[in-house]
């Protein structure tokens, strides 16, 4: 299901605001009128259908079995078989693509460049990572984020944290536009330092600059105008990292392979089939995916290159799956948000499972009011904690960082006898990180085959990680996005 148009949402709004009103739609248990600002102005507006955003495909929930369908050559034993349930939700149609980061750099250093420098330079990829000891690669570092050529090459080298950031900013630049389609803001290109539009902020009243107009009408009778708010529908939810699960499940495209509730063909790959060819007639042979043959073999021989792509390809390249996914296997392995464990298979809920879960709050002054923006114009967060957010009354969590539950405790650590110890040792208490293993609660999942490797790594079901703040030539990502609502919108 995708849609590339944006339609205006405040005419919509204003008429089902006037209609609302006329209608003199009532409360089914109190009996007042809603939209009334003679009964205090209580709003009750109809939705219609959240909006699709940039970028974006909706990928229609369901359960699936999650895990292991090619042989565990490596033994492993981290992704076994299970069946679980994924919301419906949104995820990018390609991988984020040099251009579109760039935009980013481009955006940051326009409105930080001058006071925060460091802003800039924290978010730039690692050219230097496609650097080989026995390989001349030195091209690369100069020219594949930069270059025009590769425009629509997915971007590499970026970290799981500078994603999860771009992520964020995404999310601010698309809200901010709808604003501005909808005649609530005017285009301000001189956004500098921490004035600078934050949906978080914006919705908390402490983001001013820029309005066109107060705002919209306000029916509460002591006040004219406000802000939008999450309740009109008209601002999109964040843009982030897709779960394990849900890149998973995007990336088997099952939806093609369902008749009523029977899943009649179990994929192995994001195609129908065992190879890695196309068997249609017209494309006889050819590759579906961009990944390394075989020993030395990046793309085939001359006048029958067989992807070729000798290292990425253009996000647009081969042909996507059912839900309409471009490259779901092969040309890079992408960041997902949860962190590794190799049990997290059989830990993990059956309903949206993830791991990575940290709880936080808006900060707050001892008055409860919201706390300023930062100097980069974001709200400031906080873990939530037993004293302040009476965790001890919660049943379905106790802290704020859950990453470790049902992995480890001090019970299970060497230094259990030694709870400070433990404290000031925190990872390498558990795992000895660095020593023994290199799983750490930073150690973040990355799925899928990238140009660089065999074909066993493009089923979806298997797994691999690296520490968040590091990044490879191999790795690149795309966003996803919740659905709100119904899993299939107006279509029942």
């Amino acid at each position: 299901m995708k849609n590339k148009t944006i339609f205006p949402l405040l005419a919509v709004f204003t008429s089902l605001l006037i209609l609302a009103s006329c209608s003199g739609e009532r409360s089914s248990t109190t009996g007042w009128a809603y939209n009334d600002s003679n009964n205090g102005g209580f709003e009750n507006l109809p939705y219609i259908e959240q909006e699709t955003g940039p970028g974006l495909i909706l990928i229609e929930g369901g359960r699936f079995t999650m895990g292991r369908t090619e042989q565990d050559i490596f033994y492993d034993w981290n992704n076994v078989q299970r069946t679980v349930t994924v919301s419906s939700f949104y995820m990018d149609e390609t991988e984020v693509k040099n251009v579109d980061y760039r935009e980013y750099l481009y955006w940051l250093k326009r409105v930080f460049g001058a006071d925060y420098p460091e802003v800039y330079k924290k978010a730039l990829p690692d050219t230097l990572g496609w650097r080989s000891r026995l390989a001349f690669n030195e091209p690369y570092v100069e020219y594949y984020l930069r270059h025009p050529a590769y425009n629509d090459y997915p971007v590499v080298n970026v970290s799981w944290l500078q994603a999860t950031d771009y992520a964020a900013w995404r999310t601010d630049r698309v809200n901010e536009l709808i604003l501005i389609r909808e005649g609530l803001f005017e285009h301000n290109p001189n956004q500098f330092n921490e004035d600078n539009f934050n949906t978080r902020a914006y919705l908390s009243g402490q983001y001013e600059s820029g309005k066109r107009v107060d705002g919209l009408i306000d029916l509460d009778p002591n006040k004219e105008t406000r802000n939008v708010r999450i309740e009109d529908g008209i601002l999109l939810p964040e843009y982030r990292l897709p779960t394990e699960a849900e890149w998973e499940y995007a990336a088997l495209g099952l939806i093609g392979n369902t008749y009523g509730e029977l899943i009649v063909e179990r994929k192995f790959y994001p195609w129908n089939g065992h190879g890695v060819r196309n068997a249609d007639d017209n494309y006889l042979g050819q590759m579906l995916a961009n990944f390394r043959r075989g020993r030395g073999d990046m793309m085939g021989v001359a006048g029958q290159l067989n992807d070729n792509a000798e290292i990425t390809a253009p996000v647009y390249s081969y042909w996507p799956n059912d839900y309409g996914l471009y490259n779901m296997a092969g040309n890079v392995s992408e960041w997902v948000m949860d962190v590794y464990r190799p049990m997290t298979g059989q830990d993990a809920d059956d309903f949206r499972p993830f791991r990575g879960n940290v709880f936080k709050t808006l900060v707050r002054d001892e008055e409860g009011y919201l706390a300023e923006k930062d100097s980069l114009g974001k709200m400031k967060y906080r873990e939530v904690n037993p004293e302040d957010d009476n965790l001890s009354e919660r049943r379905n969590y106790k802290k704020a960082d859950v990453i470790n539950y049902e992995d480890g405790d001090l019970e299970s650590s060497k230094y259990f006898n030694n709870s400070q110890q433990f404290q000031e040792l925190g990872d390498a208490s558990m795992y000895e990180f660095g020593k023994t293993t290199l799983i750490s609660d930073r150690a973040r999942v990355y799925k899928g085959g990238s140009w660089n490797d065999r074909a066993y790594w493009m089923t979806p079901g298997t797994r691999r990680f690296l520490t968040e703040d590091k990044s490879s030539p191999q790795i690149g990502f795309r966003c996803a996005m919740i659905r709100v609502g119904s899993p299939t919108g107006l279509v029942y």
